[in-house]
């Protein structure tokens, strides 16, 4: 990869209650003050008001390793193309009226996001075992980074949608922290942002006073045991997977802050590092 710039990487929460205003204006200014970012949005809050309006609302599984996922079937993963789309509209819009020059792409766009779809899950549901089919969910396996590469050096903040394409070329749903943290590492990203809408990891959820504000990578496996809860799991797995792919520090921090990101980069939330 030639001219390649190394940004820092910051994953917005889709989730409902989490404001994107403060952190495009943090991210905007980042930007104007020369640090170049690439933005990675998720679209769950808004994905599943929109399966609700139209009376497809959301499945969440529970796979046997304990991790929650959206069950994502043919008429899901068109929702979720859908509000994906309209989300990472919206951000760009944002940081457009902010100064910032973004561009909005999926991870279908030039291939940036390749993926594998996952042919089956296996979950648990009401303590059973069970096997489900026609999931359109993947697992990253590659990163375009070449195009996202020239989009930093021409001057533009890319804000990429949660989307891969699959070797049969099917869109599909992929996690939103992972994708962050594969393009982190694609892009040597130095740090890597999960902003959340708690103030990081718990060592007792939900007391916010058990917040767990630095952590090495060598304690991620028992953090991913026996902290972290629900959506925290992901998070926790997106930064062992970022720091295993040379990324040199994760924070996983609080969207509700003033300044979101310059919080986390300043010592906020938890700080993973190798």
């Amino acid at each position: 990869m030639s001219n390649l710039i190394s940004p820092i990487v910051i994953k917005i929460g889709g989730a409902d209650g989490v404001p994107i205003e403060p952190t495009c204006a943090d991210i905007a200014a980042q930007v104007q003050a020369g640090k170049p970012v690439v933005v990675v949005h998720g679209g769950s809050g808004l994905a599943n008001s929109l399966g609700e309006q139209i009376g497809h609302p959301p499945r969440f599984v529970t796979s046997e390793s304990g991790h929650t996922s959206r069950y994502t079937d043919a008429r899901t993963l068109e929702i979720f193309l859908m509000a994906t789309g309209l989300l990472n509209r919206q951000i760009v819009a944002q940081l457009q009226g902010l100064g910032c020059n973004a561009f909005g792409l999926s991870g279908l766009d030039g291939k940036t996001l390749q993926a594998r779809r996952k042919e089956m899950l296996r979950i648990v549901e009401n303590g059973k075992r069970k096997v489900l089919r026609d999931d359109f969910t993947g697992t990253i396996e590659q990163v375009a980074a070449d195009g996202l590469s020239l989009l930093l050096s021409a001057g533009f903040t890319p804000v990429v949608a949660p989307l891969a394409i699959s070797q049969l070329n099917e869109p599909l749903n992929v996690d939103g922290d992972r994708a962050a943290a594969a393009i982190a590492a694609a892009l040597h990203a130095q740090t890597l942002v999960l902003l959340t809408n708690v103030t990081g990891l718990y060592r007792n959820f939900p007391d916010e006073a058990s917040l767990i504000a630095s952590l090495p990578a060598s304690k991620l496996p028992e953090a991913l045991e026996q902290y972290a809860q629900g959506r925290m799991k992901r998070k926790v797995l997106a930064a062992q997977e970022a720091l295993q792919g040379g990324v040199a520090q994760v924070v996983i921090s609080s969207a509700r802050v003033p300044n979101p990101l310059s919080h986390a980069l300043n010592g906020g939330g938890t700080q993973i590092s190798r």
